[in-house]
């Protein structure tokens, strides 16, 4: 998760158990807007084998479709998915098993799937490095069996939302910008897993290309701390949002807070 920056410095920052491994999250976004029910990003999912899910430790009781009835809507209300890009941590919740087990099915039956058009050829003509990220039931039956629709570049969604495209850590990520009470939310999806990346040299492994992830958060990093955005974290398990700004040693965290306090 912290490529080249030595365990004995990332460490103390995110810490680790006996097994060199970091417990992360993965927190979806719900955006009511009145008019639209929209779900940034969904999990990992369900309908892998147990020898799949043995691999990545899953921990804690909270499940999508669970965490969305808690926010008192179901999976008929979502109007809208927006995947940042399709990796199975990212997008295995967009399609379920149906009832007997023989066939896929969308897991909310009237949302348009939204991602890039670079993120999507990418993912359904894999590169080898990558290919164990894509996999084809979370992805070929949104195309088969949901509405799929593709952006091509930084583009207006709806009245408030609007996403913007980024390609270091895979093709055509699509991270989303939230206009909220006179604030922009960013939803940093794996552009910044965690407040432990906000220096620019904590750069992922995963990224295909680290170089251009490097540039990118510098320029969006900058951005970020002059116009006060708040950041979401799909990844930090101790850190919902925060706010940036600019020090003698770069852009560096101001704040962190629950998103309820934005609310």
């Amino acid at each position: 998760m912290f490529s080249v920056v030595p365990k004995v410095i990332w460490n103390k920052i995110y810490p680790c158990d006996e097994n060199n491994l970091c417990n992360w999250s993965m927190r979806c976004l719900l955006i009511d807007t009145g008019n639209r029910t929209i779900l940034i990003d969904c999990g990992i999912g369900d309908k892998q084998t147990e020898k799949f899910f043995g691999n990545y430790y899953l921990n804690g009781k909270d499940n999508l479709k669970g965490s969305i009835e808690k926010a008192g809507y179901t999976t008929d209300d979502i109007t809208d998915v927006i995947l940042t890009h399709l990796h199975f941590d990212h997008a295995g919740g967009a399609i379920s098993w149906n009832e007997d087990k023989t066939d896929y099915v969308p897991t909310f039956p009237h949302a348009i799937y939204w991602t890039s058009r670079q993120q999507w050829e990418w993912a359904v003509d894999p590169n080898n490095r990558e290919k164990a990220s894509f996999l084809k039931e979370n992805i070929l039956p949104i195309r088969e069996k949901g509405t799929l629709k593709l952006v091509d570049g930084d583009t207006g969604l709806y009245p408030g939302i609007s996403v913007r495209l980024y390609h270091g850590h895979t093709h055509g990520q699509v991270i989303p910008f939230i206009s909220y009470k006179g604030k922009t939310i960013v939803y940093m999806g794996d552009l910044l897993p965690s407040t432990a990346h906000i220096p620019l040299p904590y750069v992922m492994s995963y990224d295909t290309r680290p170089l251009v992830t490097l540039e990118e958060k510098e320029i969006f990093m900058k951005e970020a701390a002059e116009k006060e955005y708040i950041l979401f974290f799909e990844h930090d398990i101790n850190h919902e949002c925060c706010t940036v700004h600019m020090t003698e040693k770069g852009v560096r965290m101001k704040e962190a807070f629950p998103l309820r306090d934005i609310l």
